[in-house]
């Protein structure tokens, strides 16, 4: 079998579980739900709780925005704007194709929009997914006091010290060999026939000014101060909605079903990463003794702010700049 009909496989199959995770998640969260309660809990529900939950959201997105640019180094730091558009282009793709295909999306993008090398862009964009993943894990384990009984909490904390030893894993090899292990890893590329040597050395030093990050402990504390910030605020938008379904839980409660969707992300899934999502806010919900009738409609709603704004804004800046 050939090289591209083995990627072909693999894409194929990877496609294949992610559906066979979406429909296994919306299975469960849709199982026990009373679809006449459902209709009502929709129509009762107070809607003007989005407009705040709509400004907290963009909020936090922009704080993301903040984010990714400290990532940088501050000699290729992209503006503002581009690293927006960039993100926005992500976001909406993640939304219409499975398996975060976003992240490889916003890459393109900001090379586009903004002229920032491929190689660093997905440094950072790595660095992006571990500090979301650990941030949501701090989180947890401060907040756990304000929290009902947490099954999961186990799991949790097992994927949180994995993780921690992973980022001290890689900050140290990065300060002690440097650039030699990206080397190492990129060395078989420079045998293709489209890629010269020059062109791989150069991916080199752009993957390590990306994981510039991981090597400087200023820029790696602020990027993930403001990772943070962004799921606090994100946790307030979430908890809006859950004023607009008068559910009658605390801010706290908010917090955790971010948590609980944040950390779902992980999984492979459909566009928009649906019943996947929707299965960990009622997850979430069921530890407060919601109804899953009633957790199910706030989980529909809440995806829907999360999800549609996106879209909307991701093709507002695809058709301005047809180029990306």
């Amino acid at each position: 079998m050939s090289r591209l009909g083995r990627r072909r496989r693999v894409g194929y199959g990877s496609v294949l579980l992610a559906t066979a995770i979406t429909v296994a998640f919306a299975y469960v969260a849709i199982r026990d739900v009373n679809f006449g309660e459902l209709g009502q809990s929709l129509r009762e529900s107070n809607y003007w709780w989005l407009i705040p939950a709509l400004v907290t959201l963009a909020l936090g997105f922009f704080m993301r925005v903040l984010r990714w640019r400290v990532l940088f180094s501050p000699r290729t730091r992209p503006a503002i704007w581009p690293t927006t558009q960039a993100l926005l282009v992500g976001q909406f793709v993640n939304n219409i194709l499975p398996l975060r295909a976003g992240d490889a999306a916003r890459i393109v993008a900001l090379h586009s929009l903004g002229g920032s090398s491929r190689a660093e862009t997905t440094a950072t964009v790595v660095i992006e997914r571990f500090f979301d993943v650990l941030a949501l894990l701090l989180l947890l384990f401060v907040a756990l006091p304000w929290f009902p009984e947490v099954t999961w909490i186990r799991a949790a904390g097992i994927l949180g010290i994995a993780l921690t030893l992973a980022l001290i894993a890689a900050v140290m090899v990065l300060r002690v060999f440097g650039e030699r292990p990206v080397r190492f890893v990129l060395r078989p590329l420079a045998r293709l026939p489209f890629l010269f040597p020059e062109r791989v050395e150069a991916a080199v030093r752009n993957l390590m000014q990306g994981f510039i990050a991981l090597r400087s402990p200023r820029l790696g504390l602020v990027a993930f101060l403001w990772t943070l910030l962004s799921w606090l605020v994100l946790a307030m938008s979430f908890w809006f909605v859950v004023l607009g379904f008068d559910l009658g839980l605390s801010p706290a409660a908010g917090l955790l079903i971010v948590i609980a969707t944040g950390l779902s992300m992980i999984i492979p899934s459909a566009p928009a990463a649906v019943g996947v999502f929707e299965a960990a806010a009622i997850v979430a919900l069921s530890a407060y003794g919601i109804p899953q009738t009633s957790a199910f409609s706030y989980a529909l709603v809440v995806h829907a702010l999360n999800v549609l704004p996106f879209v909307v804004a991701g093709l507002v800046v695809l058709n301005v700049n047809r180029r990306v």
